[in-house]
């Protein structure tokens, strides 16, 4: 199966490919996978849905947007710590037009770097903010 991202129309396999490999590997957390690949499709200035994520790192239903979840909070966490943005912005909901999911704003919340509502206005501002921050730490423009 070749998964194409849909906004721009290259393949999400083939950008993984060139990063290595993405599938279930025992040695390498899932969750650090993601963050090669999702530095990768920064760099690109590529949104991917939690599906195509879980796709690409070759996560089985029944748990995949689940387990996604998790390894994007982790991803949060560290990325809180280490004073950078959100690389988990990139992640985006296929039902929410175009921004993340509400567990990326509940966890923004917890690490203290969103006040808003979740399902209004200020996650829009929220999110281009931090997409707009992620492409200006990975790709080196911060224009969106």
């Amino acid at each position: 199966m070749m998964l194409k991202c849909k906004r721009h129309g290259a393949s999400l396999v083939t950008i993984a490919g060139e990063c290595g490999t993405f599938g279930e590997d025992k040695g390498v957390p899932t969750h650090a996978r993601a963050r090669v690949f999702l530095e990768s499709i920064a760099k690109r200035r590529i949104l991917i849905t939690y599906q195509e994520l879980a796709n690409v790192l070759e996560i089985l239903p029944p748990h995949s947007i689940h387990r996604v979840t998790v390894d994007l909070e982790r991803l949060m966490e560290e990325d809180a710590v280490a004073d950078r943005p959100f690389i988990a912005a990139l992640v985006i909901s296929k039902a929410r037009a175009g921004l993340a999911g509400p567990g990326f704003f509940d966890c923004a919340r917890r690490l203290g770097r969103f006040t808003g509502d979740p399902g209004g206005k200020d996650a829009g501002t929220f999110h281009a903010a931090e997409l707009n921050a992620v492409y200006a730490c990975w790709s080196g423009s911060g224009d969106n």
